[in-house]
């Protein structure tokens, strides 16, 4: 097998593949999450101002009532419970950045394989289809990033 083969098979390609399609998917909705949490933490806090004041007297009362209730005998299990989900979710997350990196990765491949194609057909006329090939991929990059980003 080749390199490139044996690349292409690695589930942790297709993760870290995955983990940077997903990242730039995030990274663009940034702008628009910034602007509308500061109006909402705008609002929040002029509302809740007066609020907290009155309520942290009330729940030092419940704090205290829970702390009572808690047995240190318990929290060996619940850790366990935690960090067992925990796995399991974090399993799940990997296999599900490895298959939007295998997508990736196929994606990308089968444009490259379109372009070596067009370079062996026509040397003349390679170079047209090389740079159309390479703006279509760059612009279906972008559209389906943007696309994603808007789900």
């Amino acid at each position: 097998m080749t390199l490139a083969s044996n690349l292409r098979e690695n589930k942790a390609v297709y993760t870290v593949a995955g983990a940077g399609d997903f990242a730039v998917e995030k990274i663009r909705e940034v702008p628009e999450q910034v602007t509308r949490y500061q109006g909402e933490v705008r609002e929040t806090v002029d509302r809740y101002r007066v609020q907290v004041r009155e309520t942290v007297g009330r729940y030092r009362g419940e704090v205290s009532r829970y702390q009572e209730r808690v047995d240190a005998k318990d929290l060996p299990g619940a850790a366990v419970a935690y960090a067992t989900h925990f796995g399991t979710r974090a399993v799940e997350f990997i296999d599900e950045l490895a298959e939007r990196g295998k997508k990736v990765v196929h994606r990308e491949a089968s444009e490259v394989a379109e372009i070596a194609a067009a370079d062996q057909a026509a040397p003349k006329q390679a170079s047209r289809a090389r740079t159309a090939q390479r703006r279509t991929a760059q612009s279906r990059a972008t559209g389906q990033s943007r696309s994603t980003a808007k789900k």
